[in-house]
């Protein structure tokens, strides 16, 4: 207990001292260990105003494995009607630490062909982790926000997925799992984004708080940090750090394009060597202007169309501009804003500049 309240005052220490411009380490990475698990099962819904899979296998067998468990066996070659019922898989995140009896949300989404699964229930059914192993039960009445409305001349309207929802607090976790930081011979603490200098300055931080070889940085990702075994102890231990405050390493020089949406994102990093510019836009507009010529009187002639065609040349002119060495992010926008270039514009005059040697940053095209 003595160590546990040296850690806290040591904490209490910290958050008054903490630097304005740095971050907490937990905002930038996650102790090995403590993470959610994802889980899944497969159930049926039923209680559907038909609406539901009709003649699907899946929910055939899945009801008459329901109808199993009271007692009910259906004769051979005898498949139930299912319209009401539907087929789904369930799928869940099992947080950290979770304990048996705590309420998960689950996500419930049809299998086949079922229309809409408002109004249903979820009868109960297991949820099972990547190791085949169950760790929670789902079971409960389902929150559709969709709309799916069918006439009978076969005209209908859709809002949103009707096909999918969610049971809030549907399901009961059964298992623990055991998350075994309490036992490893260390604590390993990874970055979100990998980068040497940010890990090096986390190490530090936590040497700093900690005592010099607490921590050491053994890659780009990873922290590993020495502490004493109990769960307790590392519990403490892991609030402390968690809340110490680096200043990271300044993210490398990126372009981001998105060529679908046309977005353009240049992050402060970006400079520009001295270059010059020049963006010109060509127009070439065609315009058609058919007339219609008539025979002469008491002619033999015939009505016919003739075709007029006139092309026109329109060039902007737009002046070269130029970039001083290390142009920041300000003057990129400013000298860009100038000529009035769109986004595709952008794109180009960036890709030139990459071609070019003058911009040393990463161009990400999505």
């Amino acid at each position: 207990m003595r160590f546990v309240r040296q850690l806290l005052i040591l904490l209490a220490a910290i958050a008054v001292t903490a630097p304005a411009q740095a971050e907490r380490i937990k905002d930038i990475g996650a102790f090995q260990g403590l993470r959610a698990n994802q889980l899944t099962g497969y159930g049926i819904v039923v209680g559907l105003a038909g609406t539901g899979d009709d003649s699907l296998d899946y929910a055939t067998q899945g009801l008459k494995g329901v109808t199993s468990r009271f007692g009910l066996t259906l004769p051979p070659g005898v498949n139930p009607a299912v319209k009401n019922a539907a087929a789904v898989m369930i799928t869940a995140e099992l947080p950290p630490f979770a304990k048996p009896g705590q309420r998960l949300d689950v996500t419930v989404s049809a299998m086949g062909k079922a229309k809409s699964l408002r109004g249903g229930t979820l009868i109960m059914s297991p949820l099972r982790g990547a190791d085949g192993q169950i760790y929670a039960m789902a079971q409960g009445n389902l929150a559709v926000g969709g709309l799916g409305i069918e006439a009978a001349d076969g005209s209908n309207v859709s809002v949103n997925i009707p096909s999918a929802g969610r049971i809030p607090g549907g399901a009961s976790v059964e298992r623990e799992v055991e998350a075994g930081f309490a036992t490893t011979p260390h604590l390993m603490f990874n970055l979100a984004d990998a980068d040497l200098t940010t890990a090096r300055r986390v190490a530090q931080a936590i040497d700093s708080a900690m005592g010099g070889g607490t921590a050491q940085a053994i890659d780009a990702v990873s922290i590993r940090i020495q502490a004493a075994p109990g769960a307790e102890t590392r519990t403490a231990l892991m609030s402390i750090i968690e809340n110490l405050s680096v200043e990271p390493a300044a993210a490398p020089a990126r372009v981001i394009v998105n060529a679908r949406t046309g977005t353009v994102v240049i992050n402060g990093q970006v400079r520009i060597a001295p270059a010059a510019v020049s963006h010109g836009k060509l127009t070439v507009s065609v315009t058609e202007r058919p007339q219609v010529v008539q025979p002469e009187p008491f002619s033999r002639g015939q009505t016919a169309m003739e075709q007029r065609s006139s092309i026109d040349v329109q060039e902007e002119a737009r002046p070269m501009f130029a970039f001083a060495p290390g142009a920041s992010l300000g003057e990129i926008v400013k000298a860009v804003n100038a000529i009035g270039a769109t986004p595709s514009d952008l794109v180009a005059i960036l890709e030139a500049l990459k071609q070019a040697g003058a911009m040393k940053a990463e161009l990400v095209v999505l």
